[in-house]
Formats: C-alpha cells, structure tokens, sequence
C-alpha cells in the first residue's frame, strides 16, 4: 500500500495550536461552570433559610405564638438531654429530631448548609451551617438547677424567654436564620453584637454569621423573606483577640456593629 503524496500528519505547530485554543476555551468555560454551581448552592441555601422561617412561624402558631426555644437542657432518668432548636441530644451522645422537623420536608437536606463542609462545633450534629437568633428570637436555657428541696428545675423554669409575639415589630429587618459560622467553624446559635442579653463576649463573639457566599450571608427575616447582606461587621465591642481567635474575621461577622439587625422591638 503506497501512501498519496498529499497525505500528512499534522505538525508540531498545529498540534499547539490546537492545544493553545482548547485551553483558551477551557479557561472561558470553567469560570462559567464554577460560577454557575456556586449560584446553584446559593439558591439551595436561601431556600433551605426560607423553609426553617416557615417551619419557625408553624411552631408558633401552635404554641402560643412562642418561637422554638434555641436551647434547653432537661433531667432525664438517663442524665442530662440537651434541646436545641434542630437536634436533641441523648445522654448517650445519641441525636434525635428538633423542635422544627414536623414542619419541614426533608428536614436532613434543609438543615445542612450546601456551601459548608465539615461538622457541628455544638454536641453531634449531622446536618449543620445556621444559626438561629437567640439573642431576642429563641428561649435560652440554663444548665439545671436544685431547688431548697432538692428538686431539679430544668428546662423552661430556668430560661431565658425570647420576645413575646407583640413585641415583634421590627419583623421585615430582624434575622431569625442565618449562616452560622466562627473560627472553629459553624454555629447554630446567632448571637447581637451589643452584648446586652448574654453578658459574655467571647459567647457573643462565636455567634456570628459566616460571609461564605463569595463574601456575603444569607439571613432570613421574621416576615419570611430571604436576602443577602455582604457588609461584615466586626461589632460594637471588637477586640484584636476576639476578632481573631474567637470570631475569624472577616470570614466571620456580624450584621451590624449594634443589635438593629437582630432585636425586633427597635
């Protein structure tokens, strides 16, 4: 078999060529992809927010327009059971379903973050990425105590009551939900930054957002809407240390440098 004279292989220039135009397009369409997914993960996030706003206003209408509590801890027969406003622990260590997952569909979807990987910096957790408002929003609970006759008070008769539903005024600016996040990663509890309810910085200084949308948080309003807020704020009381070892600035911040985002009678 004799080869045409006008058969060739191709040279070493049009092989680089080539190869030049494919990584041209590769460097176009790649941004493209990435961009496009990480709009995709922000749309889950903001939905997954929404759900948690619904399922939050469901609970209070069928409990005396309460709010879920964001944290109690009740005496079991077994030793102490930990409720928080998405998971309960077990003494064993064991977890089980929160206060919010009879009024969420597919619960385990909606409770994990899809920008966040890793896991709850708060008992064991499976699904984790927010943090609710229990600054003002959410009952926080005490540790149990004993009373002069040796009884323990647990649970709601030691805790800290968030506003009551006509105190709610503010409700188009004020966070309910949010993305959690501090230097040791998420957090499920979104602290004020004035300092006026839990007299503990370093407390209010792990309860920040996480600004892990290309810079920005999502938050979900006590009306129920969903928006993006990309200013973080380092808070009234900011100190190097704080910033730094507890908070993970800028990663990490608050909404505003004083409680308007969060308390809803200002």
């Amino acid at each position: 078999m004799t080869r045409s004279p006008h058969a060739r292989g191709f040279t070493i220039v049009e092989v680089l060529t080539v190869i030049g135009v494919l990584a041209v397009l590769l460097s176009i369409t790649l941004p493209v992809i990435s961009t496009v997914r990480t709009s995709a993960r922000a749309g889950r996030c903001q939905s997954n927010l929404r759900q948690l706003g619904v399922a939050a206003t469901s609970y209070a209408l069928q409990n005396r327009d309460r709010f879920p509590a964001a944290i109690l801890y009740e005496i079991s027969g077994a030793g102490l059971v930990t409720k928080a406003w998405d998971f309960e622990q077990q003494p064993d260590g064991s977890v089980r379903a929160g206060a919010l997952w009879a009024y969420i569909s597919g619960p385990h979807q909606v409770q994990q973050c899809p920008e966040f990987e890793g896991a709850s910096t708060f008992g064991n957790d499976p699904y984790t990425g927010y943090n609710y408002n229990t600054s003002y929003i959410g009952a926080e609970g005490r540790f149990p105590e004993i009373d002069g006759q040796g009884r323990w008070i647990d649970g709601w008769k030691v805790a800290r009551l968030g506003l009551a539903s006509g105190q709610l005024r503010q409700t188009s600016t004020t966070a309910m939900f949010g993305d959690g996040g501090w230097r040791g990663g998420a957090n499920k509890f979104m602290r004020a930054p004035a300092n006026a309810v839990e007299n503990d910085l370093y407390t209010v200084y792990a309860g920040t957002q996480a600004f892990r949308h290309q810079g920005c948080t999502h938050v979900c309003y006590l009306d129920g809407h969903v928006s993006g807020s990309c200013a973080c704020h380092e808070g009234a009381h900011a100190t190097d240390e704080l910033l730094d070892a507890t908070t993970g600035f800028p990663l990490n911040g608050f909404l505003a440098p004083d409680d308007a985002p969060y308390d809803p009678r200002s």
